[in-house]
């Protein structure tokens, strides 16, 4: 029997849940199925996958559970809106978590635990308490008789917590037509609570909605030389080359480059924290003035400051088998972020960073994105976003990272990060992506669940 199938016999004769009981109820059940992608294939989130289209399935929908390897699976479903000439919109969310060593955790991270008013587990943040937040508003519009003006298409995914191989570039691939007449997305990395402090000590909420993302660039460093014995002078030493190569990369200062998004993230954020700028003042100088800005804004500068540059992290070193032979060949990992338009310098930077010595490739490549911050659909979600918290400040960002709107972009498809949740100042949310003891407080779940009521409910 599939995890939550004994409880929900159970309820057949209890009063009927409310939307407020099941997105805890899902959220905990889909943290009990251990969906943990370890990379390189080792992960089946068909279970979830199940889980979700039976109660997807509940609510009158048609959900698709597509596999794309054995146990790799993605549910897609569509909601018909009130108006068929309106354009329609994306809701995804993953299925796949991050791995969890139980030893390190105060709960066992596959529990679904609720206490103390939080739902505990791998997921809780990442992203299972989004999925729950939607399956349980789709349930909720069934029983209500009421339906968003857009339809709406659902895409729960596999794989993203990887490549994206067998989740959205799968589906993007093969199932193009599942996503026919949508032109925008929303999905995970935004509308959360910040909390900041204003110059003058004023705590201030801040929700960050995600309008762009930086370009992923993972590369492999080669280097190879002359094999040899470790006690013999040896000039041609691959591990040196790399080791060179490598630190060159760590100690590079990528200059600033303000994108249009960047621009208006750097002047929101300001205004929000009640600090004056002026990015078109003559005197502004971004190579020179920018940090001492970011600091000026204390911090809030944390949703900026990685963003307003191409980045390359060394992440990983391979080379050698026996510390008294000099390998013939040396390889190094390294994690590059690209902002929208800076692809080109990124290369010849890398070129020149490498040198001669040392060859360098793409392991992975994603584009970078930006949508627009004027448009009515920003507008719908900053408007449901201050219809819950009115004192709120809701501003637009870049995500430093990536998420599937990478993929789902291939189809044409602008993406937000707009995933809202109502968090206290004791939970830090960027520590509890990928962290130990993730959790997500049920009164966080609930507003999420209003929130995305109000925006895709009016959304133009």
């Amino acid at each position: 029997m599939r995890p939550g199938n004994e409880a929900d016999e159970g309820r057949r004769h209890a009063p009927l849940e409310t939307a407020d009981d099941e997105v805890v109820r899902f959220t905990s059940d889909l943290i009990r199925i251990d969906t943990s992608n370890r990379g390189g294939g080792d992960c089946r989130e068909r279970p979830a996958a199940e889980y979700v289209a039976e109660r997807l399935a509940d609510a009158g929908l048609e959900p698709l559970i597509l596999e794309s390897a054995p146990g790799r699976a993605n549910v897609v479903a569509r909601i018909s809106g009130t108006d068929p000439a309106a354009p329609a919109l994306l809701v995804h969310g993953h299925l796949d978590v991050v791995p969890a060593d139980p030893a390190d955790w105060s709960v066992h991270p596959f529990s679904g635990e609720v206490r103390d008013g939080m739902v505990w587990g791998r997921g809780a943040i990442d992203m299972k308490n989004a999925d729950a937040m939607v399956v349980a508003l789709a349930r909720d519009w069934a029983r209500t008789g009421r339906a968003p003006r857009r339809d709406i298409v659902l895409a729960f995914t596999a794989d993203e917590e990887d490549s994206a191989a067998h989740g959205a570039d799968f589906l993007v691939r093969r199932h193009a037509d599942l996503f026919e007449g949508c032109t925008e997305g929303i999905s995970e990395s935004g509308a959360y609570t910040f909390h900041a402090t204003t110059p003058g000590g004023e705590r201030v909420r801040l929700y960050p909605v995600g309008a762009g993302e930086r370009g992923s660039a993972w590369l492999k460093l080669t280097a190879r030389g002359t094999a040899g014995h470790g006690s013999k002078v040896n000039p041609d030493n691959a591990v040196g080359a790399l080791a060179a190569a490598v630190a060159r990369i760590h100690e590079h200062r990528w200059p600033v480059r303000l994108t249009p998004l960047t621009r208006a993230a750097i002047t929101e954020v300001a205004a929000a924290v009640g600090v004056k700028v002026d990015l078109d003042a003559p005197d502004f100088d971004p190579q020179r003035d920018l940090d001492a800005l970011l600091e000026r804004l204390g911090t809030a500068s944390s949703l900026l400051a990685s963003t307003v540059r191409n980045s390359a992290n060394p992440t990983m070193l391979d080379a050698g088998y026996k510390v008294n032979v000099i390998p013939g060949s040396a390889s190094a990992g390294i994690d590059g972020r690209v902002l929208p338009g800076a692809e080109d310098e990124f290369r010849t930077t890398l070129d020149a960073l490498t040198g001669d010595r040392v060859s360098w490739g793409y392991r992975h490549s994603s584009p970078a994105l930006m949508s627009p911050v004027h448009s009515p659909t920003f507008a719908a979600m900053r408007s449901a976003l201050l219809a819950h918290d009115p004192e709120a400040h809701v501003v637009p960002v870049c995500m430093s990272g990536g998420t599937d709107a990478k993929q789902f972009s291939e189809l044409g498809i602008v993406g937000y990060g707009f995933s809202p949740l109502r968090l206290p100042t004791s939970l830090d949310y960027g520590a509890l992506f990928h962290g130990v003891d993730e959790r997500v407080p049920v009164d966080a779940l609930r507003f999420g669940l209003r929130v995305l009521d109000r925006f895709l409910t009016t959304v133009e």
